[in-house]
């Protein structure tokens, strides 16, 4: 049975009063201040401040480019999609022209009630030049200038509700002409870098993302006594599945990395033929030496604390680049010749020295050479980065396992100013 939940009730927020991190008035005014605590009131707890377009002015091998979205972005999301606050921003290759881009909780207009909370929203992109910036073409809309939540849970609740709190896109892939999206159902936020999942949920849009389908037996349930028709039962080794990285493979084969909830767990990895990516049965699991039909036997394949998991191929380094965030280290990438491994050591592209609640690096599917282009989120920001870095140098064997110096602390990255809109 395919559960397609329409969005929930109500109309989409109204152009009144300022979107959240905007006013007629200054920076730093009250109404930005009153903005961000209606958005911790109703229950975005992780907000540090209002949403800004402060663009990081980087010395060093990783450059801040432009906003993606929010305050001061060129692709004006705030005027064109009512999205003035998100983060993720994760892309794959929609093989027909665009790159998909899936962002989590979502804020628009905080002078309305609940601040115009989306689970999550969806952006498009056929820009091809990834040297200026990355410029939005078109979302998803369930009114004028509205993004909608394109992606509902199986409970069909909005969000906020207990149970199913929130519903968090955390990896993309395409198959044939259809899209897919892995997404966590969040139960509860616990405490830092700590929440607890219901399942990690597979969702299918045959129309380039407008709207999807999810299919409760494609969940790996993770809390037992769930009340959904067609769920599958709890699995030992769901855990390790509940954040996702798809890679597709040349050789038919879609790949994914799996990590549990929260920041503090290391990276398994799955596989499954691309036809087949809707039936758990026919998944594979790397146990170490072979793969299996047990998700219980899956082995680690990146270890350490992985979150928020980006993995392509890079034709510059010639490896698979695994980019994440360290919750000690910050952003940082590891190499490797296969999806099973070894993977390298760390290099620390950004820490929090230089951008203080730095998370959830996600390559552009579409760059090659020398620069690697990607986004990121800041917690005091929220809202999404675009960036670069030069991989003159980066170059590492996969059997390297000694992580490298942070470049801050070796004096080769630093922050100069934060340049907001206007100045």
């Amino acid at each position: 049975m395919a559960v397609t939940l329409a969005a929930a009730t109500g109309s989409p927020a109204a152009a009144q009063g300022g979107p959240c991190g905007q006013s007629s008035g200054s920076s730093g005014s009250a109404a930005l201040g009153s903005s961000s605590g209606s958005l911790r009131d109703f229950g975005l707890p992780w907000l540090t401040g209002p949403p800004d377009g402060g663009v990081p002015q980087l010395v060093g091998r990783t450059q801040a480019i432009e906003m993606v979205t929010g305050p001061g972005s060129p692709n004006e999301t705030i005027e064109r999609f009512n999205v003035s606050g998100t983060d993720l921003g994760i892309m794959w290759d929609a093989y027909n022209g665009d790159v998909l881009m899936a962002f989590g909780d979502t804020v628009g207009d905080c002078d309305v009630p609940g601040d115009d909370w989306r689970s999550n929203v969806l952006f498009r992109s056929n820009d091809r030049n990834l040297a200026d910036g990355m410029r939005i073409d078109s979302s998803p809309l369930d009114g004028p200038n509205h993004s909608r939540q394109v992606i509902h849970g199986l409970f069909g609740l909005p969000p906020g509700s207990p149970i199913e709190y929130t519903v968090i896109p955390t990896a993309g892939v395409a198959v044939g002409t259809d899209q897919y999206v892995r997404y966590m159902s969040v139960r509860s936020w616990d405490t830092p870098g700590n929440w607890t999942t219901n399942y990690s949920g597979l969702a299918r849009s045959t129309d380039n993302g407008e709207t999807w389908t999810t299919e409760p037996s494609t969940a790996r349930v993770n809390a037992a006594g769930l009340d959904i028709p067609g769920l599958p039962a709890v699995s030992a080794g769901n855990e390790n599945f509940q954040q996702s990285a798809f890679v597709p493979g040349a050789d038919g084969w879609i790949y994914e990395f799996g990590t549990p909830s929260g920041r503090f767990g290391p990276a398994r990895l799955a596989r499954v033929q691309g036809g087949q990516i809707n039936d758990l049965a026919a998944y594979e699991y790397w146990n170490g030496s072979g793969w299996v039909p047990d998700i219980s036997a899956a082995a680690e394949v990146i270890p350490g604390t992985v979150s928020e998991l980006s993995v392509q191929w890079n034709d510059y380094l010639n490896k698979y680049v695994a980019m994440y965030t360290d919750p000690v280290k910050g952003l940082v990438i590891r190499q490797a010749d296969r999806f099973e491994g070894p993977w390298s050591g760390t290099q620390t592209l950004l820490n929090g020295a230089l951008l203080p609640g730095l998370y959830g690096g996600f390559m552009h599917p579409w760059s090659s050479g020398r620069n690697l282009h990607f986004v990121a989120t800041t917690w005091n920001r929220y809202n999404v980065i675009y960036m670069r870095t030069d991989l003159e140098g980066l170059q590492m064997a996969a059997t390297d396992s000694v992580d490298r110096p942070d470049p801050t602390t070796t004096g080769e990255s630093r922050l100069l100013d934060i340049e907001y809109p206007g100045e």
